[in-house]
This record gives structure tokens, sequence and C-alpha cells, in this order.
């Protein structure tokens, strides 16, 4: 079992001074017996302190992001003696190229490259596995010479959708054409690599050489089996005209109105270590404006995920930053809970609030009222370190009770969601691990949880990475959402040849009578290896059933995979929309999330792209929604006993469509374990002209009110206790045309 902290002389010598650093900027402010006396104003001059020495540190040390690789790996190729072998020369060449690569200096990597292959061919017994390997590392290369050339800097995202279109194919073909030359060489040795094969497949799109120019043997169909069309047709990348499309690495969404306008505002975050969190105003007219130095984040910087939530009950949403995922030891970086003041501007109180006193690597959390006393608290999920669980005292301040709460589990944990799966009134926990068995936290009433996931048999996958508990069929019972994150390009290429999975499947759990679940994926039509990063969903075509997108790929520049969006047949299985729909970005999909930023009644999908070296940041997506036929309700709860904006309620809606009666339940969360969506229900009605019974519980008070006849197309505000609803007048927002 992992130790809660490593051991000093496991760390390099930065990195043990800045964990020295954070030990006395908290010890400055602590007193012996209690949690830090420090005001929030100096929490947030000292949280600005701990990241400029965590990027110091980084510049060179970060294992994705730093130069110290780059550097170590030109100088054992400069040292090289007059003894070296050529093999072992070819061997230098290819490690530097492979660093320069990940710095994102793209020639330079090929040219080492290719003097790697030089080196290697030069010997009498050439070892064929090693001559494949490199031909595919050139091809990659290559690869991203011609993205780097053509796509980054593409800013309607067409030569990043696939299929690639006629409108995307590369104007310099340089990159592909050598990437084309280096695979189909690499096949020669290896016809049955399933990588080399979907590479090929998409840079002969690049080209505009797919299907026609591509050789029998190794084609790829352009859609997998059992694609269906899109009930609300093909998607605009808008990200461009509206302000929203940034360059960046991978990073967090949270979506809401944290100005108290109505309107939907952004935030975004990169896990670069001198990557601003920034704040993307909705000006009310299709457009947003950063506002980040204004509301005062200037010096906030990092973070790969986000989460928000009114913490404190005034009526103003605040945002925690989570920090430090993937680098082990190297990532005991402090997270950032950002108050709202409420004016537009923010500030950083972590370690005002208590939260910063242990810092692990992360990347997930939960925000959530455990004890029903009408507050949140906070639940985060670690890497190879104790979880912890933070209750919150109603007065700003945190205090970790994980080991009293049986909480304390630990493992690799990249997703947790909160619910209340076996509708006892107190929510509960799943918690996805990457390599081990998931764990179901079930609340035991009085703040302690018993792990029941092996009884209820809901460990899987093995390697588990999003997750989230949602109501698929309407029944009223919550269902699980655990998506497999066993990379790797084979296994795209092999749902699109229709081959059977080579790996663990994604796994989808009914919810049943009395807190059971039944695995249902084979049953749902959805026997798939996503390898899903950001992950939500909504209901895109308002038929009151929920659909939902994944962010897809991996660490290596060969992941190439389209994100995907799965629509919801009617709780009876799920159908591969991402064609027909154009929103398969190939680039890196991170946190993702459902909002109506327009007023028009239907979910837009802001996602965030780029990947985790130096050289592969991307720009945002937001793809807008065409729209249906079909009417929603968006409903805002106001707590007043229970949490201030709701989180746990559960709504239930029922209306009727033609002859039909129908029902629908949702819980007031924001989705997915990587990507915040609004805390606003959506609720889609098909076309149902109103809802005629709206039932809304609320988890502190338990009480339940009911509302009759919402017209289609309101906006309504619930106070928990009144038997009265608030209409919110929501302008419409025309979007700009598209970047042709």
């Amino acid at each position: 079992m992992p130790a809660q902290s490593p051991e000093p002389s496991s760390l390099p010598h930065r990195w043990i001074r800045l964990i020295a650093l954070t030990t006395l900027l908290l010890a400055a402010g602590c007193s012996d017996d209690g949690p830090p006396a420090v005001s929030r104003e100096a929490s947030h001059a000292q949280m600005l302190a701990l990241l400029r020495d965590v990027h110091t540190v980084a510049e060179n040390d970060h294992p994705f992001l730093g130069r110290r690789q780059l550097q170590n790996a030109e100088q054992s190729l400069r040292n090289a003696d007059p003894q070296t072998t050529t093999a072992q020369l070819s061997l230098l060449h290819a490690l530097y190229g492979r660093e320069l690569l990940r710095m994102g200096q793209t020639a330079e990597a090929i040219a080492e490259l290719q003097e790697s292959l030089r080196l290697l061919e030069l010997g009498e017994n050439i070892d064929q596995q090693a001559l494949q390997h490199l031909l595919y590392q050139l091809a990659v290369a290559c690869l991203r010479l011609g993205e780097d050339s053509n796509c980054v800097h593409c800013i309607n995202g067409e030569r990043c959708l696939f299929p690639i279109s006629a409108s995307g194919k590369h104007d310099d073909p340089d990159g592909s054409t050598q990437a084309v030359h280096y695979l189909q060489r690499a096949l020669v040795i290896t016809p049955d690599d399933l990588r080399s094969r979907w590479l090929l497949n998409i840079a002969r799109m690049t080209l505009g050489d797919h299907p026609q120019g591509m050789e029998p043997d190794y084609l790829i169909p352009a859609s997998p089996p059992g694609s269906a069309a899109s009930p609300v047709g093909a998607y605009r990348n808008l990200a461009e005209p509206m302000g929203l499309d940034q360059p960046g690495w991978a990073g967090g969404v949270a979506v809401d109105d944290f100005d108290g306008d109505h309107d939907l505002d952004i935030f975004m975050s990169s896990w670069s270590t001198d990557g601003p969190l920034q704040w993307f105003r909705n000006d009310g007219d299709g457009t947003f404006s950063n506002q980040t130095a204004a509301a005062g984040l200037t010096g906030i910087t990092g973070g790969l995920n986000l989460l928000h939530a009114d913490f404190d009950n005034d009526n103003d949403l605040d945002l925690l930053v989570l920090r430090g995922a993937w680098l082990g030891e190297h990532g005991r970086h402090p997270n950032s809970l950002i108050e709202n003041l409420g004016d537009g501007r923010f500030r950083d109180i972590t370690i005002a609030a208590g939260l910063a006193e242990q810092n692990y690597p992360t990347q997930t959390a939960a925000w959530e009222d455990f004890d029903l006393d009408g507050d949140l608290d906070l639940f985060i999920g670690n890497e190879n370190y104790f979880s912890q669980l933070f209750e919150n005292d109603g007065n700003g301040q945190f205090h970790d009770i994980a080991i009293a709460a049986g909480a304390d589990l630990i493992g690799f944990v990249k997703g947790c969601v909160a619910g209340d799966f076996n509708a006892d009134g107190y929510p509960d926990l799943y918690i996805s691990r990457l390599l081990g068995n998931n764990s179901l936290l079930q609340n035991n009433g009085d703040f302690t949880f018993s792990d029941v996931a092996p009884q209820l048999d809901v460990t899987g996958p093995v390697n588990s990475f999003a997750t989230w508990f949602w109501d698929l069929n309407n029944d009223g019972y919550l269902d699980l959402y655990a998506g497999s994150y066993d990379w790797g390009i084979q296994h795209i290429a092999a749902d699109f040849l229709g081959l059977p999975p080579q790996a663990e499947p994604d796994c989808l759990y009914l919810g049943e009578a009395g807190g059971k679940f039944r695995l249902a994926t084979k049953e749902l039509n959805y026997p798939r290896v996503t390898q899903p990063m950001g992950a939500n969903f909504g209901d895109i075509d308002n038929d009151g059933f929920l659909d939902f997108a994944l962010g897809t790929g991996y660490v290596d520049y060969e992941g190439l995979m389209p994100n995907l969006l799965f629509h919801n047949q009617q709780g009876r299985g799920f159908a591969d929309i991402t064609v027909d729909s154009r929103t398969g970005h190939l680039q890196k999909g991170h946190a993702m999330a459902f909002a109506d930023l327009d007023h028009d009644g239907d979910q837009d999908l802001i996602a965030v792209m780029g990947g985790w070296f130096a050289g592969d940041s991307f720009r945002r997506a937001m793809f807008a929604n065409p729209g249906s036929d079909a009417n929603s309700v968006s409903v805002r709860l106001r707590g007043v006993e229970s949490n201030r904006y709701g989180i746990g309620s559960r709504v239930r809606a029922t209306f009727v469509t033609g002859d039909t009666s129908r029902t629908i339940y949702r819980w007031m969360n924001t989705g997915g374990s990587f990507g915040s969506s609004p805390l606003r229900l959506h609720l889609g009605i098909a076309q149902a002209t109103s809802i005629k019974e709206l039932e809304v519980w609320w988890p502190a008070s338990g009480t339940r009110t009911i509302y009759r006849d919402i017209a289609a197309g309101s906006h309504v505000e619930i106070e928990e206790g009144s038997r009265t609803l608030s209409v919110i007048e929501l302008t419409p927002i025309e979007l700009p045309l598209p970047v042709e």
C-alpha cells in the first residue's frame, strides 16, 4: 500500500524545497490547536506565492511539461564516446528526438528520428521490431508536423473533425505525406498492427485521399458499426467567433451564472503550471469577454479539473480548482477554493478555509451535503494517497474527517460522484480508480461510510476513469456509468472494424429497487472501449432521455481519436451519433459541459481540448446545438434549510405528449466527474406544451413540494418551502456565424 507521504529522499531537491515552503506558509498562519488563523486576503497572497514556486520548479522538473528530460537526452547524446556502437547511437538519437517532440520542437524531432533510422539501417542484422517501432514513431512525428502546419491554427476545427471532410484537407501536405510513407513501411513489417492502420487512415483523410487512395487491406470505415443519424443534425463549432477558442493544454471547465445576471459564464483551466485560470463573462450578445484580470484572478494558475458550488450559501457560486494529477510525488500542489465576492471579483481562500494543510495529486472531487446540515461538504479523491473528506462547519472552515468517516480510501482515484443510490435520503459516493476496484461508499446516516461495491458488484471496470450517477431510463432509480480507460488507438480501430473489444469495455449499471444494480452494458448496446477523460451528460434533443458526450484521448501524440456523442434510445440503449453530429474532434478531449448558452431551449456542448505535452496544446471548442422541435423547461433551485443551490435535490416532472403521460427524474448536480455543467436542471419534455406536475424533494428538510402547469420554454426558480415559483425572463441570444 502506498505511503501517505513520500520519503524525503525520494524527492528531487527542488520539490523538497516546494513542500517545505508550503509548510512554512501554512504554519505562519496556524495556531497550535486549531485551523489556520489567516485572513482571506492573506490567504490569496500566500496561494499566489505557492503557485509561483510550483511553476519555478515545474519549468525544469515537470514530467510532461518540464525541460529536464530534454536536457538529459541531449547531454547523453553529446557525451557519447568513440566506443559507442551504431545501435547505441541510434537509440540516443531516438530518445533525443522523442523529447524534442514532447516539447513541441517537431521539425528538430523528425531530424533526430531520421538520423536514428539511418544509423539503425546501417546494421547487418536489423532488429525488425525496433525498426517497426522507429518507423511508427517517425510517422507519429510527421503527423504532428502536419497538425502544427494545418490544424493548430485552424479556427473552425474542420481539419480535426472525424471523418475529415473535403474542407478539412491539409493545405500543406508534407507532414501527412511523410507519415503515409513511414506507416506503409511499418505495416510491411507488422501488417496486423491496428495502431498503424488507424493512423494511416487518418493521414489519408488529411490528404483528401480516403477511402479511394487506401490500400484495401488497411482500409478502416469512416464510422463504426451501428452509427446513427443525429436527431438534431450537425453541430457547429462557434468557439472562435464567441471568443472562447483560447489555446491550452488539458484542463477543466465550469459553466454557470457566476455574476448573477442569469447568463451563463465559463471558467476554463489548464494543467500547465503557468496556465491561467480564465473567466469568460457572457456579454449577452453571443460573445464572451475574458475578465480574468478584472476579477482578481491573475496569478491563479494550473488545474486539470474544475468544480463549482456555493460552499458558503451566500447565493454566489464559488469554484474549486484541482491540481497535481498524473504527477505522483511531483504533484503535491495545493488545490484552490476560489470565493466569489459577488461583485465580479474572486479570491483564493484555500489556506484560510483549512483546505491546504495536506496537498496530494488529484483531479477529482465531489460537493455534497453528506450530513444534511444544510451546507456542502467536500470529498477529494487523490492519486495513490489517502482520500480526504472535509466537513463544512458552516462558518467558512473545513476539517478533514476522512479517517473517522471511513472515507480515507486509497488508490489511483480518477473520478468520484455523489448520489443517493438507495433512496434513503443520505447521499452516497462512487469512487472510480485506475488499476483497481471501484468503491461505492454507502452513507450510514451518521457521517460514516461503508464500501458496498463488492456486494453490489459495481467494482468494474478495473481501469476506470470518468463516472457519474444518472437516471438513463426514467424509472426513478439512479443508474451508474463508469468509463474504461485502457488506452490505445488499437481499441478505436477495433471498434470501427466491428471487432470484439480488446480490453474491458465501459460499464453501465442499471439501478433497481432496494439499492441494487445490474450490469447492462450489452443490454444497452454499448460494449465499447471509449477511453474517456472529459465526460458529461445532457438531453441534446429534449426528448426527456439523457444522452452523453465523452472527451477521449491519452498522453501520447498518437492518441488521435474522435470525441464521442451518444444518443439515448428511449432508455433501451445508446446510438453513436458522433459522425453525423460532427462533434468527433480528434484532439485530446478533456472537460465536457452541457449548457444552454444562448437561451434557445437546447443544450450546447463546451469542450476543453489539449494534451499533456508542452507541444500538444489546442483550442477549446463550443459546439452549438442545431435544435429540434421538442420543448424544454429549466429549473433553478434556492435552498433555505438545504444548501443554497439545492445540490442533491430530486425533481420529478410529469408531462403529456400526444396521448401518453410521461415522467422523468433528475437530481441537481453538475453532471459527470470531469466537466461541470450548470446547477440548472434542463428538463426536455418532447412535444409537450407544459409540465403538468413538478415535484421537488429537498435533501436537508426532507420536504416535498408540488407545482403544476409550468409552460414549455419557461425558466423557473423554486425556493425551498415556497408553494409558488418565480418565472425568470431570459433574453434569447443570437450566436455569431461560424468562421469558414
